[in-house]
């Protein structure tokens, strides 16, 4: 049976040869990870707590994780106080970026259920 692979595009924008992708941030959490989506933004948890623009830099370097750039390539552009955020990331096109997506979605739906925490 076919199944439909769902749109992406409703995450991300290319504007001025950069993909700015729209995200949604809770920080504070228990471990940083891509969950899923929320809404039409890619929503992520940090650690790091909304102090000091500490949270922010951690979204940085776990988008440039997730999609396999360097965290010099990803740059805050709105948000900064909010948790819906865009950050702008240079040196990757839409098709690879799609790619990176839905291999983050797909490890993401993997995790669901699994405890925060290994057994003791």
């Amino acid at each position: 049976m076919y199944r439909r692979m769902p749109e992406l595009s409703d995450l991300y924008n290319v504007e001025d040869g950069a993909v700015v992708v729209h995200v949604h941030v809770q920080p504070g959490a228990g471990r940083a990870a891509v969950i899923g989506r929320h809404g039409d933004s890619l929503k992520i948890r940090v650690a790091a707590p909304p102090v000091e623009g500490r949270a922010n830099d951690a979204a940085v370097a776990l988008l440039a994780e997730a999609l396999e750039v360097p965290a010099k390539d990803v740059e805050l552009v709105s948000g900064g106080k909010s948790r819906i955020k865009r950050f702008r990331i240079q040196g990757i096109t839409a098709e690879e970026l799609e790619v990176q997506l839905r291999n983050a979605l797909d490890e993401a739906a993997t995790r669901i259920g699994e405890p925060r925490r290994p057994p003791t």
